[in-house]
């Protein structure tokens, strides 16, 4: 058994300050010269970046949707390894969960599972003594769940504060923290960039990151915290590792002596656009996993055999991706030899011919669009067509978050389809493209397969690196310029706001 000091960070809902906390938190300690680690509850490879950022090594999402909730535990052992201390960031409020099932999904039900003191980060800008009640409240409404203490955010005077800390010793609940209005300033680069500030290690990243921490070191008692963290109990379950186990379909590591193929994987300095355990995953099963930037690289790595664009990269980049012809062209390149190409989320865009009038790769004979409305949500999806990410038949489970519509929505072979939406994606010859984002801890055999297509057959050809625009000739199928069978608009339908969860 091992004991891992750690602490989930959550809130009555979402706009209390538990990121710019979490991340404060994590800045704080590691200033002090303590080994963190964080993690983030949910989808969400944005919060997980900074969390990254501010710890100093991957930060990693811990989602019971996408997981299991078997294997939380596990990958936070694995996550932090040798640290001191690990702050798990919440979602949403503490009961709440995308998909309604708070039983098994929320927050609480993940620090359940972690068995893990939850700490929540209360907003008290329009609050007296009804703190002590909504905490209670909180504290009352699942007697199973530890609530270690709160932090105050947004607190007006000393006087304001007095009476709040006054109010929650009356319930003997722990303060370990009080910062007021100011001081968590909203300094974090836009969500539109996403994880591209944290992988090109932008200073404005890196200063934001430094600012919440010192905001953190003023006001929240750090060593109380730590004690807090470190009376967690030890977990009973060992360590999740990557190494690969022989599939059914065959598929395991690379024989002993096995030449290891280039991965190239999209991303920056910082990391990939691909959950880290993605990257382990890879290298477990035999690849040598190499990092581009799709942004600022005109040309794959060299010897490159297979190709990963993880589901972070984001949709705002497109115009940077369309100008960057020479490495469109290198991977419409890769593609049409039949190398393997997995692209998740915005690298199905990347493939298409043109997005708004862009000319993109061209590997895939479809058009995207950006609309004002998100789709988001999981789905339960199973797989149309064999390929590197799944055989046909294959279930999993995925999450789709994006503003993109592709026409057609999928192509002659699908990858994907789920109850109350057509068919979507696009399999043709080593490329799997979606929308769709796995993730791949829970599918460790997507790696496996994808590195034994890489090593198989002969090296991919001369890469070409010359520039050009629009569509590039790839031969007969997607992308060729041939128009594939008319399967009509597509049919993801954006809603008004993030809560969007139906079929498309």
């Amino acid at each position: 058994m091992t004991v891992v000091p750690r602490l989930v960070l959550s809130a009555p809902s979402s706009g209390h300050g538990k990121n710019a906390l979490a991340i404060g938190l994590l800045a704080a300690f590691a200033d002090r010269g303590l080994d963190v680690a964080g993690f983030k509850v949910g989808p969400d490879q944005v919060d997980a970046a900074y969390l990254g950022l501010a710890a100093g090594r991957p930060g990693r999402s811990l989602d019971p949707r996408l997981l299991g909730t078997e294997r939380l535990a596990p990958l936070l052992q694995h996550g932090a390894a040798g640290a001191g201390l690990a702050v798990v960031q919440g979602s949403m409020g503490l009961y709440d969960s995308l998909t309604g099932r708070c039983e098994t999904e929320s927050t609480a039900a993940v620090a359940t599972a972690l068995r893990s003191p939850v700490v929540l980060v209360v907003d008290v800008a329009a609050m007296g003594q009804s703190v002590a009640a909504l905490v209670h409240g909180f504290r009352a409404y699942d007697e199973q769940l530890w609530i270690g203490g709160v932090i105050l955010n947004r607190v007006a005077s000393s006087r304001h504060e007095a009476l709040l800390r006054e109010a929650l010793d009356d319930i003997g609940v722990p303060v370990y923290g009080a910062l007021r209005r100011q001081d968590l300033p909203a300094v974090l680069p836009s969500r539109r960039h996403g994880v591209v500030p944290v992988l090109a290690g932008s200073a404005e990243a890196t200063r934001a990151v430094r600012r919440l921490g010192e905001a953190v070191t003023a006001t929240v008692d750090l060593e109380r915290l730590l004690g807090l963290a470190r009376s967690a109990p030890a977990l009973d379950v060992a360590p999740w590792s990557p190494q690969p186990v022989v599939g059914a379909d065959g598929a395991g590591p690379l024989p002993p002596g096995a030449v290891r193929p280039v991965v190239a994987v999209a991303g920056g300095p910082g990391g990939s656009f691909s959950h880290v355990e993605t990257i382990e995953l890879l290298r477990a099963a035999g690849a040598e996993v190499v990092t581009f930037d799709p942004l600022a690289d005109e040309a794959l790595p060299a010897g490159t055999r297979a190709l990963v664009v993880g589901g972070a990269l984001p949709e705002s980049y497109v115009e940077q991706l369309s100008a960057n012809r020479r490495l469109c062209i290198a991977v419409a390149e890769l593609a049409r030899t039949g190398r393997p190409v997995v692209a998740e989320g915005a690298g199905l865009l990347w493939l298409a011919r043109e997005v708004d009038g862009l000319p993109m790769c061209g590997v895939l004979d479809a058009i995207g669009s950006l609309r004002d409305g998100l789709v988001v949500g999981y789905r339960e999806a199973t797989a149309e067509s064999d390929s590197v990410v799944a055989v046909r038949g294959e279930v999993v489970t995925g999450h789709k978050e994006h503003r993109a519509v592709l026409t057609p929505r999928g192509g002659p072979r699908p990858a994907w389809n789920w109850p109350g939406g057509a068919p979507e994606g696009f399999v043709w010859r080593g490329v799997h493209a979606s929308q769709l984002v796995p993730h791949w801890a829970a599918y460790p055999q997507i790696a496996a397969r994808l590195v034994a297509a890489a090593a198989a057959g002969p090296a991919a050809g001369s890469v070409a690196t010359a520039g050009g625009v629009g569509t590039v000739s790839t031969g007969p199928g997607p992308g060729s310029g041939v128009p594939v069978a008319a399967e009509g608009p597509a049919a993801d339908v954006p809603v008004a706001g993030p809560a969007g969860t139906g079929p498309a």
